[in-house]
């Protein structure tokens, strides 16, 4: 160790490695390892320099202190003890292994020589080193964290979320620099900055930006992970989110940074559920080398297999306080760069615990609700995984909303024609109380969407009935073979104008039943923009135009006159979130709560203006419906109606018809009113009512289209539509 003093004992916390004033702070939990070597290497990471023994070892805790080194040391770890894989130990000192708490990274793991383990021989010791083969962590000075008054703070009531992914977003950008596509630096861009505001979003939901690894089979067949679902450092930001040459954390910390000062939060999607070591048959490349059996689930049949809760071979055993430390670090250590909150990949799998049952007081959940800064970002579960009993949704407690996937289906179903939904479609459209009213949770808990990373985009929705995903390389085999779509007249493009009007009739009844709807909406990157995946519902490996966002159209490249008006008709359905609480109340709405004048705060009327029955619930070919949201609904003196803000808040009437014909519908006359005035209508294409005639206080309603009304009171002057 030359030019540097003898190790000292050092600390056993912070795990990882700590840049000091005189020297480098080293501590790495491992139960079962009999010791640990920290290896360090040139700045290139190609040659080893040394390899220096934690001189001490504390409750768990290999640690030390060495002086004379630095931040911009490049690392690795050896971890000694057991070989035993019938034990659940891969203990092996040939593995170079990479800290989990490393926040920078070195070069890059190679699916070459030791990272390929022998499906003939998958439990021998393979003794050759692995070090050229393998990216190493790089020491960081501590990283001063984000001012607290930059945030937006925006409440969930008055969130509008949108999911996108950071390459996908601006590869094909024009106004974006060659050299900032796909990058942290091009999301920030001016021009994507504004393309949000204009759409109304107020956070952006990234896919996962962490540090990940091209699986195997997929750097074989020429393609690579695009998604990031499979994690190989949970606090380094993706290298190639930096470009070449790049600096990944400045980068990421520039980007929150001008999201915040164009009023837009950052939600981190969290992939804390399995790591990129895979199965008994993938690599050992960190957590696996240095306490397989503590960090990983592992079969209590055969310990030298995993539990695969995940499918994607391996399951992290959050179940162990050690493990969970780790997650906790990371996601304060995000909290700390500015992130505004986290969507959690897999949820049931972190509140798994010990015995492998899903426990909605799970130590994971309990931690970050307890915890004085996570308790207070965003927090969305994805309250699903494969394991048994893995489906949760509605299960998991506050402060954490979830992903509502019966919305998307309903929604669906109910806008492709299919008989029977109205029931379900008016549980959704109230904020799906029926999953997620217990334990004081809100309406805000239901994240509404139509469309995710996941399956087809809007586009793709209304234009294939069946899934074409063979440039995956799997035979079409892969993606969830039930996609709730339709074609409507043809399979995939087509140039008929028919067919064309009535798939962007439809996209917009979906995106206006989503915003329009209780709850928290979420849009999917490039909905707006008409992105098509060409049929292809499981795009995870397509780094490429199937995925990435087309901009041409309102760039001034090639018309674009329906992706504008897209644009624009998204843009008029947030702001009529924003100017109506009544569509973003902050308690369920059960119909029990009435205004001054006697009006419940909702009704559920027929086509002729009178209350629904049960039997109209019923009628299986019904496809109408109105809704009758009273603002002033608790504005008396007995309680002011939470979501009121300032004034007398509107009333609004929802009208509805997923018929194929238009059809007529009544105008109730509740007491006080004047008469209604349009302020959508999702027939045209911006949303912008044309002249309604309301003969005998009649309207008539687009085929496949809804209408948003507010009540004129007595005295009122008529809004302009």
């Amino acid at each position: 160790m030359s030019g540097t003093g003898a190790p000292r004992p050092g600390r056993p916390w912070p795990l990882g490695v700590t840049a000091e004033e005189d020297g480098l702070n080293v501590a790495v939990f491992s139960a079962h390892a009999s010791g640990i070597d920290l290896c360090l290497f040139d700045p290139a990471g190609l040659r080893e320099t040394a390899r220096l023994p934690l001189p001490e070892h504390t409750e768990g805790v290999f640690h030390g202190f060495f002086p004379g080194l630095a931040a911009g040391q490049v690392y690795g770890l050896r971890a000694h003890g057991p070989w035993d894989p019938a034990r659940g130990h891969r203990f092996n000192p040939a593995r170079l292994l990479l800290d989990p708490h490393a926040r920078a990274l070195c070069g890059r793991v190679r699916w070459e020589g030791p990272n390929l383990v022998d499906p003939a021989h998958p439990f021998a010791c393979d003794p050759r080193d692995s070090a050229a083969f393998v990216a190493k962590a790089v020491a960081l000075p501590p990283v001063p964290p984000a001012p607290e008054g930059g945030r937006p703070g925006t409440p969930w009531d008055k969130s509008l979320l949108y999911e996108a992914h950071v390459r996908g977003m601006t590869m094909l950008h024009p106004a974006v620099p060659e050299a900032q596509r796909g990058r942290f630096a091009g999301l920030s861009h001016p021009r994507v900055l504004e393309h949000l505001q204009r759409l109304g979003v107020t956070a952006v939901e990234l896919m996962p930006v962490t540090a990940l690894l091209d699986e195997h089979r997929l750097t074989q067949l020429g393609l690579r992970n695009y998604w990031g679902y499979n994690p190989l450092a949970f606090m380094v930001p993706e290298p190639r989110y930096a470009g070449e040459g790049g600096d990944p954390l400045a980068e990421f910390r520039a980007m929150v940074r001008a999201l915040h000062e164009a009023g837009i939060e950052v939600i981190l999607d969290m992939v804390f559920n399995h790591t990129a070591e895979s199965d008994h048959l993938g690599p050992i490349l960190s957590m696996k080398g240095l306490d397989n059996a503590s960090y990983y689930r592992l079969r209590p049949d055969d310990r030298r297999r995993y539990v695969d809760d995940t499918g994607c071979g391996n399951t992290l055993n959050l179940a162990h306080p050690r493990v969970l430390q780790l997650v906790m670090d990371a996601l304060r250590y995000w909290a700390a760069l500015g992130v505004d909150g986290f969507r959690f990949d897999l949820a049931t799998t972190l509140a798994r615990g010990r015995s492998g049952a899903f426990d909605a007081h799970a130590p994971f959940l309990q931690a970050i609700a307890q915890d004085p800064v996570l308790g207070r970002l965003k927090l969305v579960a994805e309250p699903w995984d494969v394991g048994g009993h893995g489906y949760r949704a509605g299960q998991f407690p506050a402060p954490f909303a979830e992903w509502n996937d019966r919305f998307r289906d309903t929604v669906r179903r109910f806008w492709r024609g299919d008989e029977g939904v109205l029931p379900d479609l008016g549980a959704r459209l109230l904020g799906s109380a029926d999953r997620f009213e217990h334990d004081g949770r809100r309406p805000w808990a239901s994240v509404n969407y139509v469309t995710a990373h996941d399956g087809f985009t809007l586009a793709d929705t209304v234009s294939y009935a069946r899934r074409h995903n063979e440039a995956n390389g799997e035979g079409n085999r892969d993606g969830h073979h039930g996609e709730i779509s339709a074609g409507n007249g043809a399979e995939g493009p087509s140039d008929d104008p028919a067919v064309r009007e009535t798939r962007d009739r439809l996209r917009r009844a979906m995106l206006a039943s989503l915003l329009l709807a209780q709850g928290t909406p979420m849009l999917l990157m490039g909905d707006e923009l008409g992105r098509s995946q060409q049929g292809n519902n499981n795009a995870y490996c397509q780094d490429n135009p199937i995925s990435w966002c087309h901009w041409d159209g309102i760039m001034g490249q090639g018309g674009g006159a329906g992706e504008e008006a897209m644009i624009a008709f998204i843009g008029r359905l947030a702001a009529l979130r924003r100017e109506h609480p009544v569509l973003r109340r902050r308690r369920f709405l059960h119909g029990r709560v009435r205004s001054p004048s006697g009006v419940p705060d909702v009704q559920w009327l027929t086509r002729d203006g009178v209350l629904k029955r049960a039997d109209d619930w019923r009628a299986p070919h019904n496809r109408c419906l109105g809704l009758l949201l009273e603002g002033a609904a608790g504005s008396g003196k007995r309680r002011q109606p939470e979501g009121n803000e300032g004034g007398r808040e509107a009333m609004l009437l929802l009208l509805v018809n997923a018929d194929p014909l238009p059809l007529p519908f009544s105008l109730p006359r509740p007491g006080g009113i004047a008469g209604w005035t349009c302020l959508l209508d999702t027939a045209e294409p911006e949303g912008v009512p044309a002249a309604v005639r309301e003969e005998g206080g009649t309207a008539l309603v687009g085929a496949r289209s809804l209408r948003l009304y507010r009540a004129l009171r007595e005295g009122d002057e008529e809004m302009p539509a």
